[in-house]
This record gives structure tokens, sequence and C-alpha cells, in this order.
């Protein structure tokens, strides 16, 4: 495949973790929509690309997918997510490192269920236990549980109304460093990539500074192209990168299916950059 000029989308999720759609299910949404190289980045999990791999690979014309998982990490207060891409899946630290992260992501789901219960909602535990099936838990199935539940009219004003930072149901994260975390996956033989930059509502010096730690803790790439952007955030997100010698990476970061994100959609490539899957480091696996 001729990686020079395809349609990428490297972030998305299943019911392995967030969300709604099936490893194979999700697959085959991609393959509908002209996705050419792609990844399931499940939270902290890679529960569900065994799956994916054999719904993909008995296609007539099969997508390129490669290993991904979104990690969860600390950053001056902050959740700093990084998606890791095309590393060995069954590498041993690297299992062991996500396994103690669902560990750490379960402690403080429990602790959001206990919140939320002093504050008169209860049963949003094991609501959100029950939505995720066996999943690792996230405050994703606990926005679904509340906005099922008439606790608010949609998932985005869940958080902003429960789970949001100083809000009823917000927990601070306990997750480990962003280095830690980019030592496990380069081990793995995998690159590290920093998750939606402008998600994390920081003022631009804060954004600055949080792209250069990035690459100072050893980061590989940053997204730059997301599914749903101003034209000014992607060019602002493209000169990061840039300054900061980073590749760049593109996600639509799909849960779900809505009008507003979908898989491949909106996912145009600026010319003049270097993509993450044009690394030196970037082996072609099975």
């Amino acid at each position: 495949m001729n990686t020079q000029s395809i349609l990428a989308d490297l972030h998305s999720h299943t019911t392995a973790s967030d969300g709604h759609l099936t490893p194979s299910e999700l697959v085959a949404r991609a393959l509908e929509k002209g996705v050419q190289l792609f990844a399931i980045t499940d939270h902290d999990t890679v529960a569900g690309l065994s799956e994916a791999r054999a719904f993909n690979q008995a296609q007539a014309e099969p997508l390129k997918l490669i290993s991904g998982v979104e990690i969860s990490t600390r950053w001056n207060s902050y959740d700093i997510h990084i998606v890791a891409l095309n590393f060995d899946e069954t590498h041993a630290e690297l299992l062991r490192f996500l396994a103690h992260q669902r560990e750490l992501r379960e402690q403080r789901a429990e602790e959001i269920g206990h919140r939320l219960a002093k504050a008169g909602i209860e049963g949003a535990y094991e609501g959100a236990k029950k939505l995720a099936a066996g999943a690792a838990l996230s405050r994703g199935h606990y926005a679904r549980w509340l906005a099922d539940n008439g606790h608010a009219v949609d998932m985005p004003s869940v958080f902003k109304r429960y789970l949001a930072r100083g809000k009823t149901g917000y927990v601070p994260n306990n997750w480990g460093d962003m280095a830690s975390a980019i030592k496990v996956i380069h081990n793995a033989g995998g690159l590290a990539v920093l998750a939606h930059p402008s998600g994390y509502k920081l003022s631009a010096k804060w954004l600055k500074r949080l792209v250069r730690e990035f690459k100072e803790a050893g980061g590989d790439a940053m997204e730059v192209v997301l599914g749903q952007q101003t034209v000014d955030d992607r060019a602002n997100l493209v000169a990061l990168s840039v300054q900061n010698q980073l590749l760049a990476s593109i996600g639509s970061d799909f849960h779900f299916p809505s009008n507003w994100i979908e898989l491949g959609k909106n996912l145009y490539q600026p010319q003049g950059i270097d993509w993450v899957w044009q690394s030196g480091s970037w082996v072609e696996r099975p």
C-alpha cells in the first residue's frame, strides 16, 4: 500500500472500552467509509484487536489495520492521553502496564460512583458497570448511564454538569506520568502520539508547554487533524508539531455513529508535513 496519500484514521474506540460498536462492526464501518489505514485505540486495553484482525482478514479487500491503544497519563493534574501505534501487541511489559492501568481505572470509577451516590444519584456505578459489560470502565460509561437515566439531555451535557473538573462526580486522575508510558510504548516497538492536544482546554501558553514537555519525555508525534476542529485549530496544531519536531497523526476519535463525528470524515491531510506512518521507526507488521 502506498502510505504517502491514503485515507487514514488512527484513533477510534470499540466496546472493548467506551465505544458503542464491536471490533468487527467498527472495522466493517471503516471499510464502508473507505478508510485504508486504521487503528483501534481503546482505553488502556488491546482486548478488541484480535476480533478486529480476524474480521478484517476475512474480507475480500481488507484495510491496513495496525495495533493501537489510548493510554491515560497525568501531567500537572490534567488527564493527558497518549495513543500508542504500531507496537507488538503481545509484548509482556506493555500488557502488564495496561493491566495496571485498568486497576487504576477501576479505582477511579468506584470513587466516581461513590461521589455521585453521596449527591443523591444512586446506582450510577452499577449502571455504568453494566454498560461496560466487562470492558475497561470509563467516564464515558457513566455519561451514557446518566444521560439514559434522565440526568442530562446528552453525554456532553453530562460531562459539563457532573464529570468535569470541579463537578459532583469529578475524581482527580491517578495515572502515571507521560515519560513512563512513552518508555513502555517504545519498548514494545511502537510510536507515542499526543492525542487531541486542543481537547484539554488549555491556554495557548500551556498548550505549547504540554507539547514541548511531551517531546522532551520522548514523544514521537501528535494528532494535528481531528474529526471535528476549526481551520485555525488545525493550522495551530500543525505549527506546533513542526516547531517541536514531532510527526503528525490523524484520527476521528470515533466512539459511536453520530452526525458530527464519523470514521474518516473531515480528515484532510495538510501538505508539507511528515506523517507518523512515514517515520523510519514505522515497522510493517503482519
